[in-house]
């Protein structure tokens, strides 16, 4: 993880993946070397972003320092979670947002899947595309996660993505003796490093 370009994207191939505990594994291995931004343009299903009850509690942990742009309420898409607050996402301000000069590396963590709307006819990969930086893909390690990994490396190759990394993480859905035989398909089918973490 420690050779991993900066910036980064941690993506996932849908919710519940452990997007944000691979993300504090990444921030806590370059912290050894430097500081360390971790942003996330879009949180939802929080409250308070600074509570404990907040994924990014793991982030803060590591001692990176922790941003987010736009936080809502609902556990839901961005695009629905604004519309039940009577919002609407900004999301020319929220790509100047994850441009800004950053203290050290910069990590950013994605929403969701990879197709997670943000707007009407405009969902997360369309309008993170427009940065051009590099990403890994977290997926879960059991049953489903070949079909997912498969047509979610699809997507982002076909819109000039970089993937440093196809990440499976056994922990969020307890499938550790399936995700190595999974991790070994995969890298029969995609040119990319394939890695199981624990």
């Amino acid at each position: 993880m420690a050779s991993l370009p900066s910036p980064l994207w941690v993506l996932g191939t849908g919710t519940d993946v452990g997007k944000t505990w691979v993300s504090a594994r990444i921030a806590e291995t370059w912290m050894e070397v430097g500081p360390v931004t971790y942003r996330k343009p879009f949180q939802c299903g929080v409250a308070d972003e600074n509570s404990d009850a907040s994924d990014l509690s793991m982030l803060r942990s590591t001692g990176a320092g922790v941003e987010s742009f736009a936080s809502f309420l609902a556990p839901l898409s961005p695009l629905a979670a604004a519309e039940a607050e009577g919002r609407r996402l900004d999301l020319e301000a929220a790509l100047a947002w994850c441009q800004r000069p950053s203290e050290g590396r910069l990590l950013l963590e994605g929403v969701g899947g990879l197709m997670v709307p943000l707007q009407a006819g405009r969902h997360f990969l369309a309008w993170a595309s427009d940065l051009h930086f590099p990403c890994v893909l977290v997926a879960l390690g059991g049953l489903g996660t070949l079909n997912h990994t498969l047509l979610s490396c699809e997507a982002l190759m076909l819109r000039g993505w970089r993937i440093e990394a196809v990440i499976l993480n056994p922990g969020a859905d307890q499938s550790h003796e399936a995700a190595e035989a999974n991790a070994k398909i995969l890298r029969r089918f995609l040119p990319l490093h394939v890695e199981v973490v624990h």
